[in-house]
């Protein structure tokens, strides 16, 4: 896809979803990492089912800890890998309390160091929580990315890659939300809604429905 398609292609999502943004449920830059974290494998929506009562009970490093791993598993055992996750939640509240002032750091490295964040997830919480142009590639960005023509590659970081160089400055902030949002609602895994696809015209994928 050539520069002034991508150009195209980006105007084109933002005229579907004006003000882009994840769809999980935080308030703060700790219930959004605790979001993030539980999301991975999981769908948004089974997440945001699980983590009101989550973070009514907890939603700072401090009152995590205090409830244990125990209680932290009952509140998430509907998400996959929930025995995984409580640890791993445990473990970085304990870590931001003891590194970090429990507060969320604003930086790749120190994110990635924490127990259950990969680059994906520090990807969401650098561009959600502090406005970082970030990209962050899940199964629809790279879907996506692939099936467009937009940011071929064989691995996430390849696409990722692909992604931070060709899209322009003024879209890189929402980039992985409209990617996130057209595949997760029409550009999806078994049948693509091509019809109804915003950007079909500068797709590259043959077998369009």
């Amino acid at each position: 896809m050539k520069p002034d398609q991508i150009e195209i292609f980006f105007e084109r999502l933002a005229r579907t979803q004006p003000a882009p943004k994840t769809e999980l449920e935080f308030a703060s830059p700790f219930t959004l990492l605790v979001a993030v974290v539980l999301s991975a494998q999981a769908t948004d929506a089974s997440v945001n089912k699980a983590t009101p009562a989550l973070f009514a009970a907890a939603d700072t490093p401090e009152k995590m800890l205090a409830l244990g791993e125990e209680r932290i598993r009952g509140f998430i055992k509907t998400i996959g890998l929930f025995n995984t996750k409580a640890k791993n939640i445990l473990a970085l509240s304990r870590l931001l309390i003891e590194r970090h002032a429990s507060q969320v750091p604003n930086e790749r490295a120190a994110l990635e160091a924490l127990p259950g964040v990969g680059r994906k997830t520090a990807n969401v919480v650098l561009n959600e929580a502090f406005g970082v142009p970030t990209i962050a590639v899940d199964t629809h960005v790279f879907r996506v990315g692939n099936r467009t023509g937009l940011a071929p590659g064989k691995t996430p970081m390849a696409v990722e890659q692909k992604l931070d160089k060709r899209v322009p400055a003024r879209w890189k902030k929402g980039a992985h939300h409209w990617l996130i949002l057209h595949g997760r609602y029409v550009c999806t895994a078994r049948k693509p809604d091509c019809p109804h696809c915003a950007v079909r015209e500068l797709c590259r994928f043959k077998a369009k429905t």
